[in-house]
C-alpha cells in the first residue's frame, strides 16, 4: 500500500502532487485523463479528485478516483465530504475506495449546497464535523488521512487561535496531514505551520498552489482564500489583464517564486491545483526541478 504521508517521508526530494475536479460530461472526462495521463511520467506524490461543490458530483469522483487507483501507476487521494450522507452512506463509500486500492483520503465537512457561507445542516443521521468523519475512516480501515487547513482561518472562525484549536483537533482525531487552502505569500503559509506546531502537532503541513494564469484563476484564488491581496501582487497582476499572453507569463513568473521561497523553507511538497489542465503545472514543475531523476527521460518532450 502506497500512502501520501510514506510518498512524503521516504527520503525523497521534494516533490509535487496534483488535484482535479470531477468530469460533468464526456468531454470533460477526456480532457481530464488527458491531463492524467501527461502528468503520470512526473511521477508526482499522490493524485487527488475533488467531491464537488455541496457534495456534487460524487459519482464522477468516485469513478475516476478508482480509475486512478486500477490503471495508472499514480497514488490515488479521494475528497470525502459530510454533506447529505448518513453515516451508513459513508460506511459504503469509504468501503467502495478500500475495494479499489484507495487508501489515501481528504476527510472535509464540506460546504451546504449552493451556497458555501450558507447555515450548516447536518444529515439527520450524519456528522457534524470533519473530525468525526476522521475518526470514521479511521475505524474501518488502515487509511492515510487527510484535512484542509486555512491560513487565513476558516471563514466561520471567529479568530486564528480558535482556527488552530479546531485544526489540531482535527489532526488529533487521526488525520496525518493538512493541506493549507489557497494564500498569497509564503509568509502566510509559514505562519500556519508554525502555529500548528507551537499548538503541539507535528502532523505534515502542505500548501495548495493555484498556478495563476489567467484573470479567472486570480479572481478564482482570491475567492478561496477569503483574504485580500497584498497591494505588490495587485500592482504586478492587474495592469495585464488584458493581455493574456503577458498575464500568463508574469502569473507563473509570481507562483514560481512562491513555490522557491516554500522549498527553501522545507516544505516537502506543493499541492497544485489544476483545473484539470496540465500544461502550466508541467511548466512550474520543470522551473522548481520537481520531475522525479529516473523520470527525466521519460518525459522529455512532454
Amino acid at each position: 500500500m502506497r500512502t501520501v504521508v510514506d510518498r512524503l517521508t521516504s527520503g525523497r526530494r521534494p516533490t509535487f502532487s496534483v488535484e482535479f475536479f470531477p468530469p460533468r460530461d464526456e468531454a470533460d472526462e477526456a480532457i481530464l485523463w488527458r491531463s492524467i495521463r501527461e502528468l503520470e511520467p512526473l511521477d508526482p506524490a499522490y493524485v487527488s479528485i475533488t467531491y464537488g461543490a455541496g457534495g456534487t458530483s460524487r459519482e464522477g469522483t468516485i469513478r475516476n478516483i478508482a480509475r486512478v487507483a486500477t490503471d495508472t501507476t499514480l497514488v490515488p487521494m479521494a475528497h470525502l465530504t459530510a454533506v447529505d450522507h448518513s453515516v451508513a452512506e459513508l460506511r459504503h463509500v469509504i468501503g467502495h475506495f478500500a475495494a479499489v486500492g484507495v487508501r489515501n483520503i481528504l476527510a472535509l465537512r464540506g460546504d451546504p449546497p449552493g451556497n458555501p457561507m450558507g447555515e450548516w445542516v447536518a444529515h439527520p443521521r450524519g456528522l457534524t464535523y470533519a473530525e468525526e468523519l476522521v475518526r470514521l475512516v479511521r475505524e474501518l480501515g488502515d487509511f492515510c488521512v487527510g484535512v484542509s487547513a486555512f491560513p487565513y482561518g476558516h471563514p466561520r472562525s471567529t479568530d486564528l487561535e480558535t482556527d488552530t484549536h479546531y485544526l489540531v483537533r482535527k489532526l488529533d482525531a487521526g488525520a496525518d496531514f493538512a493541506i493549507a487552502q489557497l494564500f498569497f505569500e509564503a509568509d502566510d503559509f509559514l505562519r500556519l505551520r508554525d502555529r500548528v506546531a507551537a499548538a503541539g502537532s507535528d502532523a505534515l503541513m502542505l500548501p495548495g498552489i493555484m498556478p495563476l494564469t489567467t484573470p479567472r484563476t486570480w479572481r478564482k484564488t482570491i475567492e478561496l482564500s477569503g483574504a485580500t491581496p497584498p497591494r505588490w501582487l495587485v500592482e504586478r497582476l492587474e495592469p495585464l489583464s488584458d493581455d493574456p499572453k503577458a498575464f500568463r507569463a508574469e502569473g507563473l513568473d509570481v507562483i514560481t517564486e512562491l513555490c522557491e521561497q516554500l522549498l527553501a523553507e522545507g516544505v516537502p511538497e506543493l499541492h497544485f491545483y489544476t483545473f484539470n489542465r496540465s500544461k502550466a503545472t508541467r511548466e512550474l514543475v520543470d522551473r522548481l526541478g520537481l520531475r522525479a531523476p529516473r523520470t527525466q527521460a521519460a518525459v522529455t518532450g512532454a
